[in-house]
Order: structure tokens, then sequence, then C-alpha cells
């Protein structure tokens, strides 16, 4: 690791360009932070722009809440085309006359609301033998897949003018924008495949409090570690637990408590009396350890060295 790099927790809402890929964009942020560790959630295609939270330090210990929570974006269809990929880098496939209205539209738009089915598209990052599709499909070869369940809480149409329109979807995890746009297009009769697509939320964060790279990069390293959010911004919905110093210690050695929370089983934010610890499990008046900050862990190292040896660190 290069000397000026530093440690940082927290998490950076971060507007990705076009045609820069996560890891790519999350590499270029983390040298603008000079940060040790750094990760993002949930991977964005080149094609795509918006929200991809990058998590640095400790919060990287807590973001797979976010791999799993809702997703919003705001995608735009060209109608009459459809292509090898679904998006607009595949090669045109087929094409077919757009003999659509807007109420034909509203009638399709309706039949995608709620639980559906979608079957995975080949051009994805979906593990089959431990080797993700694209891999496979690059070799001339396509492997059978099943369709999964996904939600679609909201799909409403933005606007729709000859043969294009857009839509905003909030959709639940494993929701294929580029494979909605197909079986739209399919729907239809006239087929359609991706040609924009723009994250915009993910779960409780938004892409209006996002910063992107050329306003990064015209700030101080003050300003910019003003827009770092702290660990805990991860898991707002989640019940809070005050412990004391004793309590968190005896966390932090692997030791469950028996206490009266008052609140209801599962996962539960803990904090102690330098702030967010982690996270525990309640189960009746039990709680465990889930995943606590390295800090505290170490912390408690050096209490209970310090207790049983003497030694001072």
């Amino acid at each position: 690791m290069a000397r000026n790099f530093r440690p940082l927790d927290g998490v950076l809402l971060f507007d990705k360009p076009l045609e820069l890929s996560s890891n790519t964009a999350l590499q270029k942020v983390r040298r603008l932070f000079q940060s040790e560790k750094a990760g993002h959630t949930g991977t964005l295609d080149p094609l795509a722009t918006g929200l991809l939270p990058v998590c640095f330090g400790e919060a990287t210990k807590f973001s797979t809440a976010l791999l799993d929570a809702d997703k919003t974006y705001r995608a735009t269809l060209r109608l009459g085309q459809t292509t090898t990929t679904g998006d607009a880098e595949g090669e045109i496939v087929t094409e077919r006359p757009v003999n659509v209205v807007q109420a034909d539209v509203d009638a399709v738009l309706e039949r995608f609301r709620g639980t559906i089915l979608q079957l995975p598209p080949m051009h994805s990052a979906l593990k089959h033998q431990g080797k993700p599709l694209y891999e496979y499909i690059r070799r001339g070869e396509t492997i059978e897949r099943e369709p999964r369940e996904v939600v679609i809480h909201e799909l409403v149409l933005d606007r729709f003018v000859a043969n294009e329109m857009d839509i905003t979807v909030r959709c639940s995890k494993g929701t294929y924008v580029r494979t909605l746009a197909e079986d739209i297009g399919e729907a239809l009769g006239c087929g359609a495949h991706l040609i924009a697509l723009r994250r915009t939320a993910i779960a409780h964060f938004y892409l209006k409090d996002a910063c992107d790279m050329a306003q990064l990069e015209a700030m101080t390293m003050e300003q910019r570690e003003a827009h770092v959010l702290p660990v805990d911004s991860l898991m707002p919905g989640m019940p809070q637990l005050q412990l004391d110093a004793v309590q968190v210690k005896r966390l932090a050695q692997g030791q469950r408590l028996a206490l009266d929370a008052g609140l209801p089983d599962g996962k539960v934010s803990l904090h102690g009396p330098q702030g967010f610890a982690g996270v525990g499990v309640l189960q009746g008046r039990r709680l465990a350890p889930d995943r606590l900050l390295s800090s505290v862990a170490k912390q408690a190292a050096k209490i209970n060295l310090a207790e049983n040896y003497g030694v001072e660190q």
C-alpha cells in the first residue's frame, strides 16, 4: 500500500459516468480520497450511469444490505429493434415497424407491475458452475436458465415519442432492466432494447445527493471528506441498542449478553460510548455479535491484555 494512503471509514454517494466500469470508477474515487480500502455496492454496466455508493474502510463490512435493497432506475427504450445483448452495445438482430400508441404502452406496462418472471440474460455476471454467463456466450455457448421471480414495485411512463420511451422503474434485487425492456418490446409486438440507463436511488440513498468526478476533483480533501457519510448510514431503519463499555467489550470477545432490550428479534445496530460499534442479533433476551467494527475488537483486545497481564499498549 502506498504510504500516502490512509484509513478512512464511511460511505460516499458517487455519480458514475458513462463508459466507466464500476470497478474503474471505484479505483479512481479511492485514489482521490487516498483510502486504504474501498468497495462498491451494486455494479453498474459501463453504459449505465448514476448512483454508485462507494464504501470506505469499515463500511465495506456492512454494505451487503444495499446489495439486497430495492433500486430505482430511469431507462430509455428504443422500440422496433432488438439486439444481441438487449442494450445498445449489441448488434441489431431484428427490426420491426412500431405501430404503437400510448394506450398500448399503458396497457402493457400494467402487466409488468408487481411480481413477474424474468429469464436472466446470457450477457450478465450471473454465475454458472463458478463462471459468469457472459464468459460462456463469448465462446458461443448458451446455458439453460430458469426464470426467476422479481418484483417491479413501480413502473411509470415518463415520455413516449415516436420509437422511444422513458420509464422509471423501482425494482427488487436481481431485476435486469435490459430484460424488462426486451420483454416490454415483445409485449408491444415491435421489440425493443435499452439505449440508456441511469440509477437514481438505492434504498434510502438518492442520486440528487451524489457527487460526480468533476465535483470531487475540484474539492479540497477536507471538502471531499465532508461528503463521506458515517458507517451506520447504511442501516437507518435498523433498531438501535445502546450499550455500555463493558457490554461492548464482552460482545467483541465473542460473548453473548443476557438483557431485556425491549426490541423485536432480529438484527440491531449497536452503539457504545464511542458511537456505532457494529451489528448484533437479538433472540429473546440474548444478544449475540454479528459484525463489529475492527476498531472495537482491537480496543477490546487491548483492554483484555491490560486487565489480565498488566500490558499497556
